[in-house]
């Protein structure tokens, strides 16, 4: 049953008052808790987006002591249901200075909606990936304690990698949940303070239930017929990977994987969801395992969240000095090895192993091209979306076409349409000014390159445009393996302070090109290649079994 007609003439009737006066959002307040009283779920809904109304209104509004106890009365009264309203209200009694989430808002907001759709049921599944110390294990043990509230008789469990790590969330909950710094009573009164094990490390909020309402127990801790997840609790696992050293072992790796599904996921109910977080090391870390096994799974849904954002600048540069700068995330850069950076701060996990282009190995240059005449190209690998990008490296050529160096002065790497790319290589060409340029002419590259020569002709500028398919002869990736010694040798590419973020970009998915497992794009190394065979002339010799003719 829906919202009855008297209360929503009621609730039209005060919106057509001033809504900026503290009388007529009292007024809504209070007729939203009479709606949510009423008739279950449906009215719930209809009187929450009262209160949300009336949450955000409030901060417009000049302020008053009474405007402010309205808005924390809004937040407690969504407390319950809402957890963004949970974090918010729970630390009421915190100086702003002293709070997690406010200060941290900005950044985190998105995965507290995450939560909120897991809880809601719309995902089975979260996997959250942030770089170190920035609040993702705090949020979810804030979740935690919110579940325990909505369902102090379901059974739920926290993993990680050490019987330490469970310690400090298990003392966590347990603050989070009693102590009268948070407002956790206030929320839900009818939840009673737990019974506690600190030596198994379980808190139980309902004294009938034969299991703990949260179990925290280290991986390598007793599971088996210890602890149960029921069909509407959580099973958290962090930080399966216990540091960098295991991470480069792909044994270790294999090994935390099966304890995960045998220890952990086994002791899950029908119905029972999965919150997983941690540092993303290694593509073959367990975290990395259920992603590349639920790619295309809608139930399946995994937050990244990296150091620094698409501009290079910091996405954890909290209030009231919390978090990381983008001056301290820059150094930290220069500091670290390329790939540990990548995995542990940008979470772009790597293998080490089978690294085609390593970051290491490749050479780099000023910006300053050595004098001497030079031959331009460019070579165009045309994408048409699915992820997929337009690769563009431009390149000068110095000496002899067969060993001499190349540098890349520039580079498209984009993945908008055509629409968006066109003027883009239009542009970068006329600045460039190649002697020659080639595109790729599978899945209509040849209608591309055609509309481009019109393009550069209309501006009065005339070059070498051809466009080829690429040779069934050889596959893209034993064509990457192939060329990859010559590029590694010959290339000089722009130091990373001088590159734009387009370049960067393809620098960075060159980088983690990999001849061991599977590369979701190679698209900035085929360009590379490309631009070789561009510049040094390829051939192609074709075999036919034939009959003796003697």
């Amino acid at each position: 049953m829906g919202v009855s007609e008297k209360n929503l003439a009621i609730v039209n009737s005060i919106k057509q008052t001033d809504l900026n006066s503290y009388k007529a959002l009292r007024d809504l307040l209070d007729m939203a808790k009479v709606i949510a009283d009423e008739n279950g779920d449906n009215d719930l809904t209809y009187a929450l987006k009262i209160t949300s109304f009336i949450r955000v209104k409030v901060p417009t509004l000049p302020v008053s002591v009474g405007m402010n106890e309205l808005y924390w009365e809004a937040l407690k009264f969504e407390a319950p249901h809402r957890f963004e309203s949970f974090l918010l209200y729970m630390e009421r009694k915190r100086r702003p200075s002293k709070r997690f989430y406010q200060p941290r808002m900005k950044t985190l907001h998105v995965v507290a909606e995450d939560l909120q759709d897991l809880e809601d049921g719309k995902l089975d599944f979260y996997g959250l990936s942030l770089p170190p110390r920035v609040g993702k294990s705090t949020i979810c043990i804030f979740f935690l304690a919110w579940v325990i509230g909505r369902r102090p008789e379901s059974h739920n469990a926290m993993s990680g990698h050490s019987g330490i790590l469970a310690d400090r969330f298990y003392t966590d909950v347990y603050k989070l949940t009693t102590s009268d710094e948070y407002t956790f009573s206030e929320i839900f009164p009818n939840v009673k303070k737990p019974q506690t094990s600190s030596d198994k490390n379980e808190l139980r909020y309902d004294e009938i239930e034969s299991f703990a309402t949260l179990t925290c127990r280290g991986i390598d801790g007793t599971w088996t017929g210890a602890v149960d997840i029921s069909s509407d609790g959580y099973l958290y696992v962090d930080d399966m990977v216990r540091d960098r050293t295991e991470s480069l072992s792909p044994k270790r790796l294999e090994g935390r994987y099966q304890d995960y599904l045998n220890v952990l996921v086994d002791r899950k109910n029908d119905g029972s969801r999965e919150l997983m977080v941690g540092t993303r090391w290694n593509v073959m870390d367990p975290l990395g395992r259920v992603e590349t096994e639920n790619k295309n799974n809608p139930r399946y849904r995994f937050r990244k969240i990296p150091a620094l954002n698409e501009h290079d600048e910091s996405n954890f540069q909290y209030d009231y000095g919390k978090g990381f700068s983008t001056e301290h995330y820059r150094n930290m850069r220069k500091k670290l090895d390329r790939n540990e950076w990548m995995a542990k701060f940008q979470q772009a996990p790597f293998i080490r192993e089978g690294l085609i282009f390593p970051a290491d190995e490749l050479n780099y240059y000023n910006g300053v091209l050595p004098d001497g005449d030079c031959l331009k190209a460019a070579a165009c690998d045309v994408a048409w979306g699915g992820g997929d990008s337009l690769s563009m490296p431009f390149g000068d050529l110095f000496g002899d076409k067969n060993d001499g160096p190349v540098y890349i002065p520039t580079w498209i790497f984009n993945k908008g349409d055509k629409y968006v790319t066109k003027p883009l290589v239009v542009a970068k060409t006329l600045q460039q000014q190649p002697n020659m340029m080639r595109f790729e002419a599978n899945n209509g590259g040849d209608e591309y390159a055609e509309s481009i020569d019109t393009m550069l002709q209309e501006q009065g500028f005339k070059t070498n445009i051809t466009w080829a398919k690429a040779s069934n002869q050889i596959g893209k990736m034993a064509k990457i393996i192939q060329y990859a010694p010559d590029i590694k040798r010959r290339f000089y590419f722009l130091k990373p302070e001088l590159q734009d973020e387009e370049y960067k970009a393809a620098m960075e998915e060159m980088c983690m090109l990999t001849q061991v497992g599977k590369n979701e794009h190679e698209d900035s190394a085929d360009g590379l290649v490309q631009l070789l065979q561009l510049l040094c002339g390829e051939m192609y010799a074709k075999c036919e079994a034939m009959e003796r003719p003697f």
